[in-house]
């Protein structure tokens, strides 16, 4: 199965992979199986199936992809790729006050709510993962997310004057991280929760701004706080 997967992984470097036959082929595939891994998860997802939506040939999987779980890796990448973290990631590395980068992050993450379209896939895919994870989610979680995710750690902690690993970073961390990921997730519950809320780039850009101010009043009273603790230590040891 590895070796499989090798060599798909070779066609797709050589030139062949980039023919346009080859790219429409994969791009259908890719498309047909995300449907199929969010209606059923990838244990219970059958190529066979995979391949019938995408009107191709059942073999077409292992010449591509190697396998059903590299398929998967893939189709994995590729909406994390849709959610813009390349964009979250250009607005970590930008040179500006740690508030306008948190702002700028907060911003285009929750645009790729509007970019990527994927009708609820990233949740329902998400769902499955919890219940039944793959050694897929673990590499895409290591190799794009956990980058992003320290990233946000030390931004914090420069935000409110605490390292990078303190618990109290980590904390506030997660509790940014958990207001964009009710917006980046559970698309189809706010649908019907908040019908009249429609996910436009205008209005994800006005929630955006909301989550930041409401982070932000909050990690200033925690720097606040870590202030005038390290003001009282002071003056004590001046005694």
């Amino acid at each position: 199965m590895a070796s499989r997967t090798a060599r798909a992984r070779n066609r797709a470097a050589s030139g062949s992979a980039s023919e346009p036959a080859a790219e429409a082929t994969r791009g259908k595939l890719l498309d047909a199986a995300a449907q199929v891994f969010a209606e059923a998860g990838y244990h219970r997802a059958t190529v066979r199936e995979i391949c019938a939506r995408a009107g191709v040939n059942g073999a077409l999987v292992n010449y591509h992809f190697g396998d059903k779980l590299e398929l998967y890796a893939q189709v994995l990448e590729r909406l994390v790729s849709d959610a813009r973290i390349g964009a979250v990631r250009a607005a970590f590395d930008q040179k500006a006050p740690p508030e306008a980068i948190l702002r700028e992050a907060i911003k285009s993450r929750l645009r790729g709510v509007a970019a990527g379209g994927q009708n609820g896939w990233p949740f329902r895919i998400l769902a499955h993962e919890i219940t039944q994870p793959t050694p897929a989610m673990t590499r895409v979680i290591e190799s794009v997310m956990r980058p992003v995710y320290n990233q946000l750690y030390e931004l914090t902690g420069a935000l409110i004057g605490l390292p990078a690993d303190d618990e109290q970073t980590r904390l506030c961390a997660h509790s940014i991280m958990g207001q964009v990921m009710m917006y980046v997730l559970a698309g189809p519950l706010l649908a019907r929760l908040w019908p009249d809320m429609k996910m436009t780039p205008k209005n994800l850009d006005r929630i955006a701004g909301h989550i930041a101010d409401f982070s932000l009043a909050y990690l200033r009273q925690v720097r606040g706080a870590q202030q005038q603790t390290a003001k009282a230590a002071l003056g004590r040891n001046r005694e």
